[in-house]
Formats: structure tokens, sequence, C-alpha cells
């Protein structure tokens, strides 16, 4: 888990550099985020194929807890990719078929993800330890930052409140599969 964790730092600290490097450089895109948005994107949905094709090898239950929570951040994640393309100027059409093709994505990686897991059920464990990583890594570094902005009392027992209603979810969740 921690060499997960440690992994996306790395990651991320890259894609920075290469961005601040790029900059310093001159090198720098009128709208570059055209490109990251689909890329990163895509494979972002490969990933959670692979994810989803790893839930579902090792619980149907499992796999339908991890489609489920893929579905409610998938859909203003894709939202938000569609607003940003097209204020990056791109005509809605294209931006709904650069959506669609990323989103593609994902169905590759849950079949490739099925095809090589059902065979190496050893690795599954794996997996799902890094994926659980990469959502602790984003709450971390971009979802915990973002809620210290908001300072009013209300902002805060509002924020309880929601994290309070999520493990409220998990413990009732754990309490119907006993």
């Amino acid at each position: 888990m921690i060499a997960g964790i440690m992994g996306f730092f790395l990651l991320e600290k890259l894609a920075l550099w290469r961005h601040d490097h790029a900059t310093s450089l001159g090198k720098t895109q009128l709208k570059p985020q055209v490109s990251m948005i689909v890329i990163g994107d895509g494979m972002h949905n490969f990933v959670d194929g692979v994810l989803l094709a790893a839930a579902f090898l090792t619980d149907w239950k499992l796999g339908w807890a991890a489609a489920i929570a893929i579905s409610a951040h998938e859909i203003p994640q894709e939202i938000s990719d569609f607003m940003v393309l097209l204020d990056a100027g791109v005509s809605k059409r294209k931006a709904l078929l650069l959506n669609a093709l990323s989103g593609a994505a994902m169905t590759l990686g849950g079949i490739l993800g099925w095809l090589s897991l059902s065979d190496a059920h050893a690795a599954i464990p794996y997996i799902l330890v890094l994926a659980a990583a990469s959502f602790i890594y984003i709450a971390v570094a971009d979802l915990v930052p973002e809620l210290h902005r908001h300072r009013k009392p209300r902002d805060m027992a509002l924020q309880l409140g929601l994290m309070a209603a999520g493990l409220g979810v998990t413990a009732l969740a754990k309490l119907l599969q006993n």
C-alpha cells in the first residue's frame, strides 16, 4: 500500500516536473489540457476496467461494489472532462467523441484484466491494493487540501457529516453482508 502511494506521488511529481520543464523551455502549447484529458482519462478508465475485472474475479459482491463506486466517480468526472474540452475550444460533437473513446478504454481494460487475471489469481490482491493506494493518494494529495480551503464552521459540519455518512454506508454494507 505504502509503495503504491509513493509510486503515485512519484508519478505526479514527474508529470508536474515535465510540465514545469516544458514551460521553462518555452514549449507551452495553447491548450495542452485537451491531450492531457483524453490520454489521462483513457489511462484512468483502462485501469478502472482492470480493477473491475479483479474485483469481480475476487467476489461478485466486491465487483458490484466496485462498479457502483466507479460509476459514482466517473459520472461527474466525465462531465467535468467534457466541460474542460469545451472550454479548450473543442466542439460538442468532438468532445463527446473524445469522451466516448477514452471511456471505451474501460471496456478494453476490463476484458484484458479478466483474460490475464483469470489465470493469475495470485496477482489480484496486489491489483486491489494498488487501486486502494490510488484512491488514498487522491484523497490525501488532492481532496484533503481542497477541504481545508473551506474553513467556515458550516463547511466543516457538512464535510464531517458527509464523511460520517460514508462510514455509515460502509458499516451498513458490512452488517448486511453478515
